[in-house]
């Protein structure tokens, strides 16, 4: 009598174990069906982000990659151009990533793009973003706005002393010899 009830149980096993793995394949032959098309790219503030129920969601990065939002904090860029090299965006930095060294021109050294008159080298002005913590306060601080945030998120290196970035408009050469032009400049108002 025993032996029957084994026999039927495992018989209803057998047939739910057959009818569980039959409807998780026809489950997945219709995501195969349905899965032709590709969901349109939309970054989740768009009202047709959640009405799309169907299509490819995953995306082939580095080609694909969603839309990065314009008020984004991402990779710092300093335009050394427009860079009056006042030292305000490394004095506000909570973490001390942004290092900038100056030297006092002896001539007018050009205007910036809003029009603010330069009257300092920049030797040195590195900003190491394996310290930033992207909170943007250099940016804001900035008078000639030539430190932004740019779009660029993906910068990963091998090496962390490539994450420190070089923005400066003299070589070692010229700063050394502006360095020597100042210098004597002093000397000779001294005499």
């Amino acid at each position: 009598m025993e032996n029957n009830t084994v026999n039927i149980e495992s018989k209803n096993s057998f047939w739910a174990s057959v009818s569980s793995l039959w409807s998780g394949l026809m489950l997945s032959l219709r995501h195969i069906r349905k899965a032709t098309k590709r969901r349109n790219q939309a970054y989740i503030s768009d009202k047709d982000y959640f009405a799309q129920k169907e299509g490819l969601v995953t995306l082939k990065y580095p080609y694909e990659a969603i839309p990065v939002p314009d008020n984004g904090r991402y990779r710092l860029h300093n335009e050394i151009d427009d860079c009056i090299v006042c030292d305000l965006c490394a004095k506000i930095c909570p973490v001390n990533c942004i290092e900038i060294e100056s030297i006092k021109a002896t001539e007018e050294i050009g205007i910036t793009s809003d029009g603010t008159k330069k009257r300092l080298y920049a030797p040195k002005f590195d900003i190491d973003l394996a310290k930033c913590c992207y909170c943007g306060l250099c940016t804001t601080v900035c008078p000639t706005d030539c430190l932004t945030m740019t779009k660029v998120y993906d910068f990963p290196e091998v090496d962390i002393k490539n994450m420190i970035y070089h923005f400066t408009d003299l070589t070692p050469e010229q700063a050394r010899e502006k360095q020597l032009l100042f210098e004597q400049q002093q000397a000779a108002k001294k005499k």
